[in-house]
C-alpha cells in the first residue's frame, strides 16, 4: 500500500491468502473459502461457520483500527497475482527463454557471469536427476561452456536450441582435450535425449505456456500500479522447485543489476519456508544467487526477506548480511543458540553492540503473536504484536481455488493484450481486396523485377510461423521506409535520435492524398529473405508502384509526415520538475518518479530523525535514570518498612513483657517518619517518570506528524503529470531505408487473405 512492489516465492502454497480480501466483511464473501472440515468439527453448518469467521475478522480488524474501507483501498492500490510455473492453475510461466543471454553488464563481469552459469546449469541438471559437480561433472562443464560461448556473443538460447548445441557444440575443444575425447558423441546424444524427453513430456508442456519471466512486468502493471506477484510452487516436485527457485533468483539478479543504485526501498523479494534453499553446509543451486542477493541487493534498493520455522538449518554466515531480524517463539534450545549466533554475527558485521544475555532472556519470554525486532542500526531491540491480517487466513489453497482466484483477471488481461497486438487497419488483410487474389494472376519474381524501378530495392519477408505445404501463399507489395528523427529540447533534457519504420500498402483505385496516412508503425524488424525463389507467387504491383517519380514524391512527403505526425510524447511531474525519457511510457515514468519521490522523502525523514535524535536520546537517558530512581526509592522504602515493622514488633513485645523503652519508641517514630518520606519520594519519582514518558510520547507524535506531512506531499497519488509534445527537428530528418517489401499472406478457400508476417 506504500507503492513498494513485491515478488513472493511460496513453497507451501498459503501466501495466496493475500488475495482473500473481502471489503464488505460479509458471510457471503467468506462462504466460498471456508474450510468445510473445520465447520464440521465445530458442529456448524457452512453458512454458520462463514458468519462466525466474518464476525471474527470484523472484530479483529476493528480492534486494530481497520475496516472494510482500508481493505478496499488496498485492492484499489495493489494488483495481486498468482503465478504457477508448470501448471495452469494460476498464471503459467514460460521458461523456454530461461537461457536467454543476461544483460551486458553481467556478461562483462566474469564472476557474475560464472555464478549465473553455474547455478543455471546445476538447476537444469537437477531437474533431470543429475547431481552435478561444477568441477568433476562432464555434463555440467559441457553445458556451462555452451552457455558461456553463446552468452558472450549475446546469443539467446532456449531449451530446444540448447539440446541442438549439446549434439553439435560450437567449439571443438574443452580445455586442452578434443571434444570427442572429453565428451564423446554417444554420451552427448544420451544427455540430449534425456533433455529432449523432458521437453517432449506432456507433463512438461505446461512449463512452455503463459508469459515469459519478466521481473519488470511482475513488479508493476503497464500503468505503473505496484504488484504483489506470488509464485506458488507447492505443486512441484523437489527437483522442479529447486530448478525454478534458482531460475527466478537469477532473473532477480539480472533485473537488479539493470537498476540505478539507491538508498531507498524500490522492491521486495520475499521467500517463505526458505528451509533447504540456503543450508549451512550443502551447496544447492539456489544458494549462490541467494547469497549474491543478500550481499548486493540493498545497494540497488531491493529488500530481501527470508522466513523459516527451521532456523537451525540456515547458513548464518550468509545471514550476517541481514540487518533486521524478526523473531518469534523458538521451540528448541538448539534453535535459540543458532539464532543468537546469527544475531551476534549480524551485529558484528554492522559494527554494533550485542547483549547476548539480555537477548536470550527476552526471547525466552515471547508469547503468541509477539515478536522481537532486532535492527543492528538501532540502539535497542523492539517488542511488538502483529496486527490482525486484512486478508482471510484460509491456509494452503487447492489448484481449483487458485484457478478461481486468477481466472477472471487473466481472461480480462488476455482480451486487452489481444486488442494491443492485433494489427492496425492499414496492414490488416481486409485492406487488401480479395479480388486481387481471385482475379489477378500471380507473377514470378523475375517478371516483377522489370516492373519496379531498378532504383527501388525489393525484399522478400519470410512468414513468421510455419506454413503448410498445401496452403496457397501469395506475396503482396508494401512500401516500407525508415526515417531517423532528432528530438532535442534543453528544457526537457532531451537530445536523442530515434528511428521510425513505417509500412504502407498502395492499392488500385484507393490512393489517398498522402500514402503515409494509413501507414503502420513497426516496432520489430522483418525476417528478410535475400532472394525470391522461383516458386514464390507475387501479386502484380499496381501502376502507381511502377512509376519512378512517385517514389521521389512519396519520399519527400514522408519527411513532412514524420515531422507533423511523429511528435514525441513526454510527461512532466510538476512537483518534482522532472520530464519522462524519450519513449518512456507514462506507467514507466510513474515508477521512476515514485522512486525519486521515495528517495527525496527518505532524505527529508533522515534530516528530521537527526533533528530529533538528540532530544530522543536525552529523554531516553532521563527516563532510564528516573526508572532507576523509582527502583532505588522503592527498595529503600521496602527496607525502611521492614525496619519499621521490626522496631514496632520489638516495642510491642517489650510492652507485653512489661518493659518500657523510650529509645525503642523514639526509634519507631523515626523509622515511620523515614518510611513516609521515602514513600513520598517514590511518588515524586513516579510522577517525574510519567512526565518524561509524556514528553517522549509528545516528541514521537511530533515526529510522526512531520513524517506524515512529508508522505502526503510526496505520495504518488498526489503528484500531477502533464503531457507535452515535442516535434522532431525537421532539418535533421533523414530517410535511411526505403524499399518494397513483399509480404506473405495465406489465401483461404473464400479468397480472403490471412497475414503471415
Amino acid at each position: 500500500m506504500d507503492n513498494i512492489p513485491a515478488i513472493v516465492i511460496d513453497p507451501k502454497g498459503d501466501i495466496s491468502n493475500l488475495l482473500l480480501t473481502f471489503p464488505e466483511l460479509s458471510a457471503e464473501e467468506f462462504l466460498p473459502w471456508i474450510d468445510e472440515g473445520q465447520a464440521d468439527r465445530k458442529g456448524l453448518s457452512k453458512e454458520e461457520f462463514a458468519k462466525a469467521e466474518a464476525d471474527k475478522w470484523k472484530k479483529g480488524l476493528a480492534d486494530w483500527g481497520q475496516d472494510g474501507d482500508r481493505i478496499q483501498k488496498m485492492r484499489d492500490k495493489v494488483e495481486m497475482r498468482i503465478y504457477t510455473p508448470g501448471s495452469n492453475s494460476g498464471r503459467p510461466l514460460n521458461i523456454l527463454k530461461s537461457f536467454a543471454a543476461p544483460a551486458p553488464e553481467i556478461v562483462s563481469q566474469t564472476d557474475s557471469l560464472n555464478e549465473r552459469i553455474t547455478s543455471a546449469v546445476a538447476g537444469l541438471l537437477g531437474l533431470i536427476g543429475i547431481d552435478a559437480d561444477p568441477i568433476n561433472s562432464s555434463e555440467h562443464i559441457l553445458i556451462s561452456k555452451i552457455l558461456d560461448h553463446s552468452w558472450k556473443q549475446q546469443q539467446n538460447l532456449d531449451l530446444a536450441q540448447l539440446i541442438q548445441q549439446i549434439l553439435n557444440p560450437p567449439f571443438e575443444r574443452l580445455g586442452v582435450l578434443e571434444l570427442e575425447d572429453f565428451f564423446s558423441k554417444k554420451d552427448r546424444q544420451a544427455l540430449a535425449m534425456t533433455l529432449n524427453n523432458l521437453l517432449a513430456s506432456p507433463s512438461f508442456s505446461s512449463w512452455m505456456q503463459g508469459e515469459s519471466i519478466n521481473i519488470k512486468k511482475m513488479l508493476h502493471t503497464d500503468s505503473g500500479k505496484p504488484c504483489i506477484s506470488i509464485i506458488s510452487i507447492a505443486h512441484l516436485s523437489d527437483d522442479e522447485r529447486m530448478f525454478f527457485v534458482t531460475l527466478i533468483l537469477n532473473e532477480m539478479i539480472t533485473w537488479m543489476r539493470s537498476q540505478a543504485g539507491t538508498s531507498s526501498l524500490r522492491a521486495i523479494l520475499y521467500m517463505d519456508e526458505v528451509f533447504g534453499y540456503f543450508p549451512p553446509s550443502k551447496n544447492p543451486p539456489s544458494k549462490q544467487p541467494m547469497l549474491t542477493l543478500l550481499k548486493q541487493a540493498r545497494a540497488y534498493g531491493l529488500g530481501c526477506i527470508l522466513a523459516t520455522q527451521n532456523p537451525v538449518d540456515l547458513d548464518y554466515k550468509g545471514l550476517s548480511n541481514a540487518g533486521t531480524w524478526f523473531l518469534g517463539r523458538l521451540q528448541t534450545e538448539r534453535d535459540k543458540m543458532r539464532v543468537l549466533e546469527g544475531l551476534e554475527g549480524a551485529s558484528t558485521h554492522a559494527g554494533s553492540e550485542f547483549d547476548r544475555g539480555q537477548m536470550e532472556k527476552t526471547l525466552a519470554g515471547l508469547g503468541s503473536r509477539i515478536f522481537l525486532m532486532n535492527n543492528v542500526n538501532e540502539r535497542h531491540p523492539v517488542l511488538f504484536e502483529t496486527r490482525w491480517a486484512m486478508s482471510y487466513l484460509r491456509g494452503p489453497l487447492t489448484r481449483k481455488q487458485l484457478q478461481k482466484l486468477t481466472q477472471r483477471d487473466t481472461s480480462q488481461e488476455n482480451t486487452e493484450s489481444q486488442k494491443k497486438t492485433s494489427p492496425p487497419a492499414a496492414s490488416s488483410p481486409s485492406q487488401l481486396p480479395s479480388s486481387t487474389v481471385q482475379q489477378s494472376p500471380t507473377l514470378t519474381a523475375s517478371q516483377i523485377q522489370a516492373m519496379i524501378p531498378s532504383s527501388i530495392p525489393q525484399l522478400i519477408v519470410q512468414p513468421s510461423s510455419p506454413v503448410d505445404p498445401t496452403d496457397r501463399v501469395v506475396y503482396e507489395p508494401g512500401l516500407l521506409a525508415t526515417g531517423r528523427l532528432h528530438y532535442v529540447r534543453a528544457s526537457y533534457k532531451i537530445d536523442q535520435w530515434i528511428d521510425r519504420s513505417l509500412l504502407t500498402f498502395i492499392h488500385v483505385g484507393d490512393m489517398p492524398n498522402d500514402v503515409w496516412e494509413r501507414s503502420q508503425q513497426l516496432s520489430e524488424t522483418f525476417n528478410i529473405q535475400s532472394t525470391a525463389t522461383p516458386e514464390l507467387a507475387l501479386s502484380p504491383p499496381v501502376p502507381d508502384l511502377q512509376v519512378s517519380k512517385n517514389y521521389t514524391q512519396w519520399k519527400k512527403s514522408l519527411v513532412d509526415f514524420l515531422y507533423q505526425k511523429h511528435e514525441l510524447k513526454l510527461w512532466k511531474c510538476e512537483e518534482l520538475k522532472l520530464y519522462s525519457h524519450a519513449e518512456e511510457t507514462l506507467g514507466e515514468f510513474k515508477v521512476r518518479i515514485e522512486q525519486v519521490a521515495s528517495e527525496h522523502r527518505d532524505s527529508e525523514v533522515n534530516k528530521l530523525r537527526q533533528k530529533h535524535e538528540k532530544r530522543f536520546a536525552s529523554l531516553e537517558d532521563k527516563i532510564k535514570r528516573a526508572e532507576e530512581k523509582v527502583e532505588i526509592q522503592t527498595e529503600q522504602y521496602e527496607q525502611s518498612r521492614t525496619s519499621l515493622m521490626t522496631t514496632l514488633g520489638t516495642t510491642l513485645v517489650g510492652v507485653l513483657m512489661g518493659r518500657r523503652s523510650t529509645r525503642n519508641a523514639s526509634s519507631s517514630v523515626r523509622s515511620f517518619s523515614r518510611s513516609s518520606k521515602e514513600k513520598s519520594d517514590i511518588r515524586r519519582a513516579e510522577d517525574k517518570l510519567k512526565e518524561l514518558e509524556s514528553e517522549i510520547k509528545a516528541l514521537n507524535q511530533e515526529f510522526e506528524e512531520d513524517v506524515n506531512r512529508l508522505n502526503s506531499k510526496l505520495t504518488v497519488e498526489n503528484l500531477k503529470y502533464t503531457e507535452h509534445q515535442l516535434a522532431p527537428r525537421k532539418s535533421d530528418i533523414s530517410i535511411i531505408n526505403y524499399a518494397i517489401h513483399w509480404l506473405p499472406f495465406r489465401v483461404d478457400p473464400k479468397g480472403d487473405l490471412e497475414q503471415l508476417f
